[in-house]
């Protein structure tokens, strides 16, 4: 069941134009992303969804509901934590979570709330005494506290480290099987593999692709690469044939054999049959990072 249903979704500012007729819809239970750089129109989209923003055209259902006429009724439904999310730095933790219950009317316990994101220790300390990662899993538990059936997370993890991004990926796992949709806009490739179900790829305002990760790296056709370091004589020619390798090259004493399709099986199968014996295989994967610069004919930092 679509949770999400956008049609021909446009938003300009005068003569720019942030938003160019997207269409898409997400599916109740899946954490869906929105992957693209700075200026994509990422923000917008979700501002637009959350009611926050009104489109210069098309139509948005949430819920069932559209954002504009029936938003008090849908903030009661839906947690927002957004990319810039500013609280008084003297309000104390616990403050900030028990006012945020106050506006819905079935509110989660926020105690738990301050369990579950690592934060029971803070509940007294005030907001600007707070770290950037901290100050994050305050943000997202106040998404949170008003029991809401869907969570948009804009820029989730931007600014923390590698182990607190880590972290924070657990959790936001554990919200989708709660039960909860995620929306999650990011500008980070591994984050998007690692968590969505499904990636919208925005580029200047329009949708370049819609799939699941993988199904992304399929579309792109990516290629594989097989490394390994021969221990006895071998003609890279021999393996350039074979189906699916597209390209055997040498880096200092390792083949480097790239392809499509099955072919690190006809290449592993060749060696065996010519009793070449290789050391150090191993197989590098095709990444999302790859399929976006294949899909878009830039990188992300573009």
């Amino acid at each position: 069941m679509a949770v999400i249903e956008v049609s021909n979704l446009a938003k300009r500012y005068g003569d720019q134009v942030a938003l160019d007729g997207v269409s898409f819809s997400v599916e109740q239970g899946e954490i869906f992303g929105i992957l693209g750089p700075n200026g994509a129109g990422k923000t917008t989209a979700v501002e637009c969804m959350a009611g926050l923003r009104r489109p210069s055209s098309g139509t948005i259902r949430v819920l069932g509901l559209d954002p504009q006429q029936q938003g008090h009724a849908l903030r009661e439904r839906v947690g927002v934590q957004l990319q810039e999310t500013h609280l008084q730095d003297k309000l104390k933790v616990w403050e900030a979570l028990d006012l945020y219950a106050s506006f819905y009317p079935r509110p989660a316990d926020w105690n738990k709330l301050l369990e579950t994101w690592g934060l029971a220790a803070k509940r007294n300390a005030m907001i600007g005494k707070l770290s950037g990662g901290q100050k994050q899993r305050l943000f997202i538990a106040l998404a949170l506290v008003g029991n809401p059936e869907l969570v948009f997370l804009d820029e989730l993890t931007s600014g923390l480290d590698p182990q607190a991004r880590r972290l924070t990926w657990g959790l936001v796992k554990q919200i989708r099987d709660s039960g909860v949709t995620v929306v999650l806009v990011s500008h980070f490739m591994d984050e998007a593999e690692e968590l969505c179900d499904r990636v919208a790829i925005f580029d200047q305002g329009q949708i370049t692709a819609l799939d699941s990760p993988e199904g992304l790296i399929d579309l792109a056709e990516t290629t594989h690469r097989l490394l390994f370091r021969p221990t006895s004589e071998l003609d890279e020619a021999e393996l350039s044939g074979l189906p699916g390798v597209t390209g055997v090259s040498r880096e200092g004493g390792r083949v480097v054999v790239s392809g499509t399709g099955d072919f690190a099986s006809a290449v592993t199968s060749e060696l065996a049959r010519r009793r070449v014996l290789v050391a150090d295989l191993r197989i590098e994967g095709r990444t999302l990072d790859e399929a976006y610069v294949a899909l878009t004919g830039h990188t992300l930092e573009v």
